[in-house]
């Protein structure tokens, strides 16, 4: 098992970092913090050097301040690279991580290596950004476990939650010890930039990959073909029956997805073909 004592930059920013390699970087959704990638680190480290860090706002990274742009997160993880002493990495985004990715990708082109979007928005719908808005406020009265029960149920399949009920204890527990401000800010950016700059995306010129789930209602297969769509010569792949959180549900079915498009990304040939539904 693979034990590691978080660091941090100078900035405050906390991360972990194993394997040796190419270094990958792993960005984590809003409301959850570096753990969510235990099994990606288990599975990608004895081929990279894997580094997962918490986003501002979240785990034990510092707190943002009111109002801070999406650019700030993307200038978060590059002085991690700095620290780290890395000219290049690869950028792997869930969720919120994965508008963070697309915003660094968009500002620091030269330190990406590859991309990796995975279970993210893009293009909402009337319906699904008036939800999101609405949860927002939920989240600004109430605080960050407002919406823990629905959220769950969104991320997860019922038969994961009943055969994993200290996993999901642990989850509720997180979301509610997120910083309310911290959360606040972080989700009011993931409510409303899904769109950031997409009209740039065109010119992201590294080897990318786009993925959800079948079955993820708030970061649909539709949306992860429309981002890709976008991104010159994008691979989409979408994994039958896999819900949001399918990188903790489903860690051996991504862990083979991330590692085919590494391989070929690195190799500098064609990207993959996707497994699309």
């Amino acid at each position: 098992m693979i034990r590691l004592t978080a660091e941090r930059t100078p900035a405050g920013t906390s991360y972990l970092a194993t394997g040796q390699g190419q270094p990958v970087v792993l960005i984590h959704g809003v409301g959850l913090n570096k753990e969510m990638w235990g099994g990606q680190v288990v599975g990608l480290a004895t081929n990279y050097r894997v580094i997962t860090y918490d986003m501002l706002g979240h785990g034990a990274s510092p707190r943002p301040a009111a109002g801070t742009p999406l650019l700030g997160y993307a200038d978060q993880l590059l002085e991690l690279l700095d620290h780290l002493q890395l000219p290049q990495a690869t950028v792997i985004g869930f969720s919120m991580g994965g508008l963070v990715a697309r915003a660094f990708a968009l500002h620091y082109p030269e330190r990406l290596r590859s991309l990796v979007v995975l279970n993210s928005v893009f293009d909402r719908s009337p319906e699904q950004r008036a939800g999101v808005i609405a949860r927002t406020a939920q989240a600004a009265e109430h605080g960050p476990d407002a919406n823990a029960e629905a959220a769950l149920s969104r991320w997860f399949s019922r038969e994961y939650q009943a055969a994993n009920p200290a996993q999901i204890a642990a989850l509720r527990q997180t979301l509610a010890g997120n910083d309310p401000q911290g959360y606040l800010t972080t989700y009011e950016l993931f409510a409303t930039q899904d769109m950031y700059r997409a009209d740039d995306l065109g010119s992201i010129q590294a080897p990318t990959l786009v993925a959800t789930g079948e079955l993820d209602p708030g970061s649909t297969p539709q949306m992860a073909r429309q981002l890709a769509e976008r991104i010159p010569g994008a691979t989409v792949a979408i994994l039958p029956e896999q819900r949001h959180m399918m990188p903790v549900e489903s860690p051996r079915l991504v862990n083979q997805l991330l590692l085919d498009f590494l391989d070929t990304a690195h190799s500098q040939q064609h990207p993959i073909k996707g497994i699309v539904a």
